[in-house]
């Protein structure tokens, strides 16, 4: 599938390696792009273009991530998921990509709480260490 962009040149993608993981009910394939002329295409055009070579509903479906350039341009390739629904998506995806395709929020959370919490949690033991409980007293010897 080849379409002009900009009249620099035109985007050729190409996928290899699909497989289906019932499993995980999504398929996930490799995506080549050959872009010359270009520096390289944005993953939201790429996930409208796959999206249409799929004939999928919703393109929000569509998860692209690792990509990398060839040396010398005009080339790259990453990974795609292409998830059967949007529950299975959020129910399957870790957490960070979904935050990049604006479908969680990330939690605002600095530095310095960050460490305090870990800092805290180093005082207890067991189920109290993640609920912020009392530990147990120290009986003192009756001498």
């Amino acid at each position: 599938m080849s379409t002009k962009i900009k009249k620099e040149g035109t985007v050729t993608v190409r996928t290899r390696r699909v497989m289906s993981n019932r499993l995980l009910r999504r398929k996930q394939m490799i995506i080549d792009i050959l872009h010359p002329g270009l520096a390289n295409v944005s993953k939201e055009e790429l996930r409208q273009r796959v999206g249409r070579m799929y004939h999928l509903k919703d393109p929000k479906c569509v998860q692209l991530f690792g990509f990398k350039t060839v040396y010398g341009g005009g080339r790259s390739s990453g990974f795609c998921l292409i998830y059967d629904d949007a529950e299975s998506m959020m129910k399957f995806e870790p957490k960070y990509r979904l935050i990049r395709l604006g479908l969680l929020v990330k939690p605002e959370t600095n530095r310095r709480a960050k460490k305090d919490r870990k800092n805290k949690g180093k005082k207890f033991r067991g189920k109290f260490k993640f609920v912020g409980g009392k530990p147990k007293k120290k009986k003192k010897d009756d001498d």
